[in-house]
């Protein structure tokens, strides 16, 4: 595929978002960030400040993702916010590539795993790289099926999501550039 014909879909915050984007920018990628106003971004590249009526379609039941993810979500304006800005995320891309953690209950740990979930519910592939297993996941449709090196994912839709935890380690971020070069080649 070609670099200059794909568009990654994000969110820009510090952590695994941050380097979707600077190794986007490092393939000649372009980037789309959604945001909204008054939020702390890591990168300022291909920003999209969503506005409230934008923000109102991404807009789930905290209640319903509470049950969902088997988990309690505080309803806090900042974090409806992120949540509804993952919605953008998740519904901008064909491909869904996720940096964390997957727990015993199928879910992925923080706020992106309503991301993981959306990715679900929308039947898009869904690939998240746990840094504590330190491996590549994709999910099935009923369950994570665990990718050998051999067999490590490859973005292969124009339009990509690259989301995950704001607790990147070393191995995360090799993770992702490791994903851009299969898919891109070398960064020029």
């Amino acid at each position: 595929m070609n670099s200059a014909d794909a568009i990654l879909f994000s969110g820009g915050a510090a952590g695994a978002e941050g380097e979707f984007g600077a190794c986007a920018e490092r393939h000649g990628i372009e980037e789309v960030n959604f945001t909204f106003e008054g939020h702390k971004l890591a990168r300022q590249r291909g920003v999209r400040v969503l506005n409230h009526e934008e923000l109102q379609a991404g807009d789930v039941s905290l209640t319903y993702i509470s049950k969902l993810m088997h988990r309690r979500y505080t309803d806090s304006p900042t974090l409806r916010k992120v949540l509804q800005t993952l919605w953008f995320q998740v519904n901008s891309g064909q491909e869904i590539y996720v940096i964390g953690t997957i727990l015993d209950d199928s879910t992925v740990r923080g706020g992106t795993g309503w991301g993981a979930e959306f990715a679900k519910l929308c039947n898009k592939p869904l690939y998240v790289f746990d840094q504590a297993k330190n491996s590549w996941f994709n999910w099935t449709g009923e369950d994570w099926e665990k990718r050998s090196s051999a067999d490590a994912p490859l973005i292969t839709h124009v339009h990509f999501t690259g989301t995950g935890t704001r607790k990147i380690q070393a191995n995360g971020k090799r993770a992702i550039e490791n994903l851009f070069s299969r898919s891109f080649g070398a960064a020029a």
